[in-house]
């Protein structure tokens, strides 16, 4: 099969590699049908996190299932599948509880690389959902959304107890940020401040139900938001950046007893203990249970309820991969989806 591979910061190939195999009874294999390019594989991308050498690469994903280990009991071959970006089995306590992401049995799918046109699923049974039918061509991009940036939106939206009446302010204009006023906007939310300062990640925020723009970051941001809140701050933050200066932001933009979501993939963040003691502030967040919110999300798209695909705003082959990234890191697309 082919896949994408990192050998170091910048240098990304498309290159055979060997078809997966079953491994162990509750695994599958699935043909991807569709794949793409995360704000986070930019981390090792930009030599910024270290990753082995030779990696392969990508942990998003849908496709069709071409084969069953002996123990996978709820999929058939054939199903068109939905999987997580982490492979949990769903039944630990910790899973039962609703964090998946952290599953004591938990595979992150980046280790396996699902840039590719096959991949092996492990724990399939309670990684995968099926669509309850063929999903057409044009659900396929709202589907792929679901594996990772659209459920990771929708648990920051949900960490920062987004809903009627409330005012909700997002840090962060990438994939995850701009699904988060998705879910935001879907959960009852009034206000919705986007700060952004890129004019076509603007558009896709009000498209998607932000009523606001703050463009100003920093102390300036925070002033400003403050200053849309009556002085107060917003009731519900989600921080979908990962670094210092944008969990500051959202700190400071929270309203004392208010609620923030930080899902952005910490790098640098230090948090003043004194600070935070003083803000009287809840923090929720890290790696998205998106299992768990699955079968809404997917119920939610093939009905046309949501459509979280208008964030991909370019389509490669896989064997643009390369291109893809170099977009993506120039900031000449928001989201890569990736033909396969």
């Amino acid at each position: 099969m082919r896949g994408v591979i990192l050998h170091g910061p910048g240098n990304i190939t498309v290159e055979d590699r060997d078809d997966p195999v079953i491994i162990e009874p509750t695994d599958v294999i699935i043909r991807v049908a569709a794949t793409c390019v995360c704000g986070s594989d930019l981390w090792p991308y930009r030599g910024i996190q270290k990753f082995p050498a030779d990696a392969p690469m990508g942990h998003e994903y849908v496709g069709v299932v071409t084969e069953l280990g002996s123990e996978v009991s709820t999929l058939s071959v054939g199903d068109f599948v939905v999987g997580s970006f982490m492979a949990s089995d769903n039944t630990c306590e910790i899973c039962r509880s609703g964090y998946q992401s952290r599953c004591v049995n938990v595979h992150p799918m980046g280790a396996i690389g699902t840039q590719a046109t096959f991949a092996r699923i492990p724990l399939a049974d309670g990684t995968l959902v099926a669509t309850p039918s063929q999903p057409t061509e044009a659900q396929i991009p709202a589907l792929l959304a679901a594996s990772d940036v659209l459920g990771t939106g929708w648990f920051a939206a949900i960490a920062a107890q987004a809903g009627p009446g409330k005012t909700v302010a997002v840090v962060g204009d990438g994939a995850v940020g701009l699904l988060g006023i998705l879910a935001a906007r879907h959960l009852g939310a009034e206000r919705i401040i986007a700060m952004s300062r890129h004019a076509d990640r603007q558009e896709l925020a009000r498209r998607f139900g932000a009523t606001d723009i703050v463009e100003e970051r920093g102390d300036a941001g925070i002033t400003r938001i403050k200053e849309l809140t009556d002085g107060l701050g917003a009731q519900s933050v989600i921080e979908a950046v990962g670094t210092d200066e944008s969990m500051k932001q959202a700190i400071g933009a929270t309203r004392p007893g208010g609620h923030i979501g930080f899902v952005g993939v910490n790098h640098g963040v230090e948090i003043d203990g004194r600070g935070l003691f003083a803000a009287t502030v809840h923090l929720h967040g890290g790696p998205a249970p998106v299992r768990q919110y699955l079968p809404e999300l997917i119920d939610l798209i093939m009905s046309g309820a949501i459509d979280p695909g208008p964030v991909f705003d370019l389509t490669l082959p896989l064997e643009q991969a390369a291109e893809a990234y170099a977009a993506m890191d120039q900031r000449r697309a928001t989201k890569v989806l990736l033909t396969v």
